[in-house]
């Protein structure tokens, strides 16, 4: 084999493994964010929750035709990491569905866990176009899930719709649709991921573990006390190492030391809040799925840390 012939057939596994670990993590996420939307509506907007629970099955199935194609596929990274799956998901996805009436397939889940790292076999060609066909379902879904939570967002603003999201838990999870699109856009385009650079990259999950922060903060009780004060102190040290990195205005090693310090030190704190809640030891309205989905993103922003350390 030459080697144009060479780099062609890496390029195409390239866009094939970035492909499907994109859709397996996000995927995942944006059939959650519409489970959130779904279950905060009164029963009132049978509209939005309809819509809700239309993105929530296509999203699924999305997540379902990637799962049948990954065994195999991904990098040890990516399961090593739990930014898939955790050790608490089945439980809290069980627990979610009970409390709030919605079905969640659990299956899912189980195929995530079993999934094995690997290099592409076999024909390479059927799998690259059954890949392109699941990038171009995912973007447009993609921009009709945004205009949907924009729609929300904009309604909520006036006094429209009432929602127990937060807008800003409803603008935060419109930016990480915008961000799977922009990834989706950059894989069809150019096949291949730039995440522009790890400065920005940074910047955006900092801004979203800070986000988070807050959320935990308002949906605690307001007798747990101690939490509610750890939660309100990540908040401050990534609002911190958001502004120090403003200052930089560039990339540091000394500033991706830090966020990661400070995400592992996080994911601890969402690890042990998810099993709180699960035992029922944490008095709060966090959904069980809500903790997991938070502790997740973390794991997944830990990996990209530590991959783009390692550089």
């Amino acid at each position: 084999m030459d080697n144009i012939n060479r780099k062609f057939i890496f390029l195409l596994n390239d866009y094939i493994v970035l492909s499907i670990e994109t859709h397996l993590f996000f995927a995942r996420i944006m059939k959650e964010h519409s489970l959130f939307l779904e279950a905060g509506f009164p029963c009132c907007e049978k509209e939005f929750i309809e819509e809700a629970h239309h993105f929530r099955c296509e999203f699924e199935e999305l997540l379902r035709d990637t799962l049948e194609i990954a065994d195999g596929v991904v990098q040890e990274p990516i399961l090593r990491s739990s930014e898939l799956v955790t050790e608490f998901t089945v439980c809290a996805e069980e627990k979610t569905e009970t409390l709030s009436g919605i079905p969640i397939d659990s299956n899912l889940t189980g195929l995530a866990q079993r999934l094995r790292c690997g290099c592409i076999k076999g024909e390479i060609s059927s799998l690259y176009q059954t890949v392109i066909q699941i990038n171009e379902r995912a973007l447009n879904l993609l921009t009709d899930l945004i205009c949907f939570k924009e729609r929300i967002l904009n309604r909520v603003n006036n006094a429209q719709l009432f929602t127990v999201n937060y807008p800003l838990l409803i603008e935060h999870i419109t930016r990480e649709a915008r961000l799977y699109r922009d990834i989706v856009e950059q894989l069809m385009t150019n096949r291949s991921i730039s995440y522009q650079n790890l400065y920005e990259t940074e910047n955006f999950w900092n801004r979203i573990m800070m986000e988070h922060a807050w959320f935990i903060r308002g949906l605690l009780d307001p007798s747990e006390a101690q939490l509610i004060e750890t939660a309100d102190s990540f908040s401050k040290d990534y609002s911190r190492l958001l502004h120090e990195a403003r200052k930089q205005n560039c990339r540091a090693n000394a500033m991706t030391e830090k966020s990661l310090e400070e995400t592992l030190k996080y994911r601890d704190f969402k690890a042990t809040g998810t099993k709180g809640i699960l035992d029922c030891q944490i008095s709060s309205i966090i959904l069980p799925l809500l903790a997991d989905h938070v502790l997740r993103e973390a794991n997944h922003y830990i990996r990209m840390l530590e991959t783009g350390r390692t550089r």
